[in-house]
């Protein structure tokens, strides 16, 4: 059996007197450094099939965002195939999150392409909140899906 990649992710959202707003984090390193559209996305991060999906989703929010995810009730999103085969389940959890503490895991990789050289980068550049809609016009197309889902709910 082939491996399936498999990642698992936290959604944070919140009420406003505007509405519902999404945390989403916008990904790190030089491919999407220059970009908006398509390069945001919901904390979330790869597992094996060791670890249960809701646990690995909470350890990710914690690693991408450097602060820990907020207790809450999860509202499961369901899941969705990305474009590259990445299977992605997503929880919602209502809570707010003071953005000042952001401090972003890294990840090492061969900078420039081909040159020999390691550089580290953040894993999320930076992380903001955003409403429904504005959100769903900048997160990875396949994650849409999720704020959907959560309009339903809310």
């Amino acid at each position: 059996m082939a491996y399936k990649k498999q990642s698992a992710g936290l959604l944070l959202f919140r009420r406003s007197a505007a509405g519902t707003e999404v945390l989403l984090g916008h990904m790190g390193g030089p491919f999407w450094e220059r970009r908006d559209v398509g390069a945001w996305t919901v904390p979330k991060g790869e597992y094996g099939d060791d670890e249960e999906p809701w646990a690995a989703a909470r350890r990710e929010f914690q690693e991408e965002l450097g602060l820990a995810p907020p207790d809450g009730t999860p509202v499961p999103l369901g899941d969705t195939v990305q474009s590259g085969g990445k299977h992605v389940t997503v929880w919602a959890v209502e809570g707010d999150l003071d953005l000042d503490g952001f401090v972003p895991g890294t990840f090492t990789m061969e900078w420039p392409k081909g040159s020999g050289r390691m550089a580290e980068f953040p894993e999320l550049d930076r992380a903001a909140w955003f409403g429904l809609d504005a959100g769903r016009a900048l997160v990875v197309q396949a994650q849409a899906v999720f704020l959907d889902r959560l309009a339903e709910h809310v």
